[in-house]
């Protein structure tokens, strides 16, 4: 007697448009913080700078998505959870604005990066998808790279490092609400309520602030700021439709390559070798909990 088994479904490779894009849109999250790096260290203020990011933003989503007369961009299904959403990405942004007044580009995207490796603890309590033993133990090797590049108790840890740390924990919980909202929320309004809270939050904060840029630089600092963050979050829907968004994930390690050389190419800066370490650590970790993931998801 025969015994048919059954044959597995052969995978579905990722378009080599949707690589092209999300490889772009992590570029584009990469030229937005070097933009703001170049305005707060030129001494524009810091609620002024996320203010623009987001209105910037906002404004051309409305005209995108025809907001007077497109229903989705403002329906909300669970109010609550869309209001906190909307004001962790304005708080997120306004930390790492504030952090890179004193760290370098590197050292910022390498505590960010964390951020997957937070949400696979919080998916458990607030999601219930809870992490089996691999998976933890890529968790703790996770932190590990994070102290390697926070160094605490020695001189490389000051006071800025706790702000990028406060932006790795609110990107951590918006990542998290997101997917708990992706299956109820419609994506126009989740990708415009983000913005549309940093707006309303900031301009009594930002604007009173306000400083005319004195150079070109800084004008078109201002310009890309705004523009490569909304590039950069459309990217990313787009790539999302094109393939599974869990193939999409792995490539904002690539934001690494892209912050290390754009902290040397316009501020000077290179990273030591514990920062470099720290990186590959945080990298590696969070790589492995997308393979765990990406594996028991085939199996289900």
């Amino acid at each position: 007697m025969i015994l048919q088994t059954k044959s597995p479904i052969a995978e579905i490779p990722m378009p080599p448009v949707a690589i092209g894009i999300a490889l772009f849109s992590f570029f584009c999250f990469s030229l937005l913080d070097a933009s703001a790096k170049w305005l707060v260290v030129g001494g524009q203020a810091v609620f002024f700078v996320v203010w623009v990011r987001f209105a910037i933003q906002a404004l051309f989503l409305l005209l995108f998505f025809k907001g007077w007369e497109n229903p989705k961009l403002w329906k909300m299904e669970r109010p609550v959870l869309q209001v906190c959403r909307g004001l962790l990405l304005p708080a997120m942004t306004c930390f790492n604005f504030l952090a890179l007044q004193y760290l370098q580009l590197a050292e910022t995207i390498s505590v960010l990066l964390a951020s997957p490796i937070v949400v696979a603890v919080l998916a458990g309590p607030m999601l219930g998808e809870w992490a089996g033993p691999r998976r933890w133990v890529a968790i703790f090797v996770g932190f590990i790279g994070v102290l390697i590049v926070v160094r605490p108790g020695t001189d490389v840890f000051s006071w800025p490092v706790l702000l990028i740390i406060g932006s790795m924990l609110c990107n951590s919980f918006y990542l998290v609400l997101t997917r708990k909202l992706a299956s109820v929320e419609t994506p126009e309004s989740l990708i415009f309520y983000s913005c549309f809270f940093g707006v309303l939050i900031f301009a009594p904060l930002g604007i009173p602030e306000a400083q005319m840029p004195q150079q070109m630089s800084d004008w078109f600092a201002f310009a890309l700021a705004g523009m490569a963050g909304m590039v950069g979050h459309m990217g990313l829907i787009k790539a999302s439709k094109l393939a599974d968004a869990a193939k999409v994930t792995p490539f904002i390690y690539t934001q690494i390559i892209w912050m290390t050389l754009l902290g040397f190419l316009i501020f000077g800066d290179l990273p030591d070798g514990w920062t470099v370490l720290g990186m590959m650590v945080v990298a590696g970790s969070g790589l492995y909990l997308w393979y765990r993931e990406h594996k028991l998801r085939k199996r289900a």
